[in-house]
Formats: C-alpha cells, structure tokens, sequence
C-alpha cells in the first residue's frame, strides 16, 4: 500500500491549492478526483462557466454599449447556441488543464476515481473495474458541493435543469423560469435576460439576496425587472405540467395562483455537502446540516488527522476563500508557520447583470447593533469615468460609517465592474480607514474610484448637516 504524508480528495479551488502548498514543502502529496477534468465545480460546472457566460452575454447583447456612442451596434449574423458556449467551453477546458499542469509540476501524485473512506487513514479509489488502496498519514477532504434535486422537481436535464446541466444545453430557451432567487439564482436569471429571453424568478422570501444592504438589493431588483425579469416574490411552485410535445410550454402553478408558461425551468434554490459516497462513517467523520462537514477554526474535522475545506463545509463557500482554506489546512497539519486563520474581512461578488458586490457590514447590520451611524453614495454617473462609459446601469457606490469615528465600516457596489471595485473597498474596511482618508486619496483621472471619493464627500456632507442643524442653522444636505 502506498502511503503518502497527506492525500487530498477532491480536485477543485481548496484542494489544488491545499495539495500544491503541501508538495512545496516537500511532503509527499496524492491528490483523487473521480471526474474526467480537474478543478471541481469552481472550474467545471461553477465560478469559471457562469462568469465566462455573464461575459459572452455582454458581448452578443451589446447591452453596455447601445446607444451610448449614437452607434447601436447590430451582430452580424445570428448567434447560435454554439457561440454562446463557445467561450465557455475554451475557458474551462484551458483552466482545467492548468490544474492538472500545476499538480504534474509540484509532484503531486495523482489518483482518478471515486473515493471511500476503508478506515480513518486508508482510502479506496475505484476508477471501473479498478481499485487501489492509499495511506494517508493526513488527509483533506475538499470534495464540494452538488445541487439538490427535491423529489417534486421532475428534473430531465432537456427542459428541467439544475445549475449543472443549465451549462449544456444545446439550444436557447425561448423563455425560462428560475426557482430561486440566491447568487446562482439571481446569475443565470440576469445572463439569459441579457440576451432577451423573456425570463421569471419564483423566489420564497420578500427580497432576493438577502446578507445584501437592502439599498442594493432593491436596486438590482429594479435593474432586473428593467432588464425584462418577472419576480414573483414570496411564492413557490405548487404543480408542474410538463408536455411530451417540446414546442408546448412548461406550465407552472404558484402559491399564489399565478401561473407561468416556460421553455425551460432551472432549479437553483440549494447544495449539499458532496459527502455521500466518501463513507465518512468508517472514519469517524461528524457531518452537519445538507451533508456538510463540521470543522473548527482551522479546518480541523472530529478526526485530528482529517480536514476538510471549500463548499463541502459550507458557508461561505466561495473560491476565492476555499482557496485560503486549503493552504490554512496544510499550514496546521505541517506546522509551516504562515497562513493560520481566514481573513475576517473579505468581499463578496455576484456576477449578476449589474454586477454586485460588498464586503464589511450592510446598513440594517449597523443599525441592529446601534451603531451611530451615517452612509455616503455616489452614482456612477456622477463621476467623469461614469459620464464617459454612459452606465445604463445606474450604478452607484454606498458607504456605511461610524459617524463618531468616521471609520468605514462597509462598502457596497451595483454596477460595471463593481467585483473589481470592491477590493479597494475591502482595504478601507480592513485598515479601519475613514472618510476622510479617502478623500486624501488621489486617484487617476477619469477613473471609478472617484465613486469612493464622493461617496466620502456625501457622507462628510452628511455629518455637516446634523452639526449645522445643531447650532440652528436652516442648511440641508441631500445623499444623492
């Protein structure tokens, strides 16, 4: 039996990045993966496809750039299917094979099948009619997530699809109907209605995305309904009619008695922990709630020697942090002295139609923990940069500080590029920097980031108010 210092399950951001740190320090690393291509569903069926199509929707649409130069750009001929995944389908291709590159340059030992756990330290991986068995002195567990397929969801992957299948379809729905109005929900909803496909969200709740300040949240709600988007709010789906014949519609029944007609349906309301078929009991292995993985702070499982990392321990389950997890994990097996704790502080992107994105605390959370608060907004079109893009978005930028201290305490984006603003937002909150750093700031001209310098003004204009206002003075100070 072949023994190695750590073996890794599980191919996708948290595990590639735990099984190359390992492997730089010298340890003798194995990786598993039970599916054809490496990079988990952060490359192959999540981050990577999704954004890639937001993209490609952008671009066939023209919606950034009608109009705004008295130039409506018009597509040559009629985009097809095939050129809608076209992109997608070059970028995870190339992506996987950099994964499988970076494992091969490392060293690491790779291993394709389907693993189970045969006690605490040895693992089975079955590829056929094939099996072998690995010693793992240490083991990390980064297995992901899968969607999960209710039993009154009649799922045929033609016309009732989940978020994986969604990314193979082989012709554009004429109108779709999305259940659920989470990140995935909200994404696929805004990059079909992009390309003009009528579209419908069934969403559970009174407001969708809801960790979002509800300033943003109500302004993505109103771009997506400008954009053609039916949200049907507190609703579910109570009956599906679904016809032999193809050319007839889906015909969905609500709560409320509304009733939809579709083309096609896409479930995207929840995951679960990718947990089932590892056999966590031979190892002793606690599970949570959807089959999740209970952890500690440094990733740390019931067994000493198990970890596990990314989605399948769930919140927050974003790349970017199931990346850090992964090397946090190898830092605590091996003792290397670097990386020992998750950033308290980092942001959050939705790559919807605007764009979203935030990092630190919203209003509502400063308000609940009484914090004297105050806010400052610009929108984009109130910057040169902004002028210059035209922005039919109506973006803007919000800050939340604390009025007594002037510290921001949370930044939050709608609009072109808002997951890139962002990071600058998310050193302002990290280094408890205030408004009036930020108005010291010098940045290029034209740029973006003179949101963040308005915004500061607005919310410096905004202190004024209450003080001029104090000593009788009849002066007002407006947010936008």
């Amino acid at each position: 039996m072949e023994a190695y210092d750590l073996v890794v399950i599980g191919s996708g951001p948290a595990g590639e990045k735990a099984a190359v740190k390992a492997a730089y320090f010298n340890y003798k690393v194995a990786i598993i993966e039970k599916n054809e291509h490496f990079g988990g569903a952060g490359i192959q069926t999540g981050t990577l496809p999704s954004k890639t199509l937001k993209e490609t929707s952008l671009h066939l649409s023209g919606i950034y750039s009608k109009g705004i130069f008295s130039i409506d750009r018009e597509l040559g001929r009629i985009a097809g299917i095939q050129d809608f995944m076209y992109r997608k389908n070059l970028v995870v291709h190339d992506a996987g094979n950099a994964v499988e590159h970076n494992l091969d340059r490392h060293n690491v030992t790779i291993y394709k099948g389907q693993a189970e756990f045969v006690n605490d330290h040895e693992i089975r991986i079955a590829n056929g009619a094939a099996e072998v068995t690995i010693y793992g002195k240490n083991i990390i567990i980064a297995t992901g997530s899968y969607p999960v397929h209710p039993a009154n969801i009649p799922f045929d992957y033609i016309r009732v699809h989940d978020s994986d299948s969604i990314l193979n379809i082989t012709r554009f729905p004429r109108s779709l109907c999305v259940l659920g109005a989470g990140v995935i929900g909200c994404e696929y909803a805004t990059i079909f209605a992009a390309l003009g496909i009528p579209t419908y969200i069934v969403n559970n709740n009174d407001q969708i995305l809801t960790f979002l300040d509800k300033e943003i949240s109500s302004a993505l709600v109103s771009r997506m309904e400008k954009n053609g988007i039916k949200i049907f709010f507190n609703n579910t789906i109570k009956t599906f009619d679904i016809p032999a014949d193809t050319n007839d519609p889906i015909t969905l029944t609500l709560k409320s008695g509304d009733v939809v007609e579709c083309d096609m349906f896409l479930f995207a309301a929840g995951r679960s922990g990718n947990t089932r078929e590892l056999k966590c009991e031979r190892a002793g292995i606690t599970l949570g709630e959807r089959e999740a993985i209970k952890v500690d702070h440094r990733f740390q499982t019931s067994v000493s020697h198990i970890y596990a990392v990314g989605d399948v321990v769930g919140f927050p389950a974003l790349a970017s942090t199931s990346m850090d997890q992964g090397r946090i994990a190898v830092a605590h097996i091996f003792q290397t002295g670097d990386l020992k704790n998750l950033a308290t502080v980092f942001p959050y992107g939705i790559y919807t139609v605007p764009e979203v994105s935030m990092v630190g605390i919203s209003e509502e959370t400063a308000k609940s923990q009484k914090i004297n608060y105050g806010t400052g907004c610009c929108y984009y079109r109130e910057t040169i940069r902004g002028r210059i893009m035209g922005d039919p978005d109506n973006g803007f930028l919000k800050l939340v500080f604390d009025k007594d201290s002037r510290v921001i305490l949370g930044v939050h984006i709608i609009g072109i590029l808002a997951t890139e603003l962002i990071h600058f937002g998310m050193s302002l909150v990290r280094e408890q920097k205030t408004i009036d750093d930020v108005i010291a700031t010098v940045f290029n001209f034209p740029s973006l980031h003179d949101l963040y310098k308005y915004a500061s003004y607005d919310g410096l204009g905004s202190i004024k108010g209450k003080q001029v206002k104090k000593a009788g003075e009849n002066l007002s100070f407006h947010r936008h």
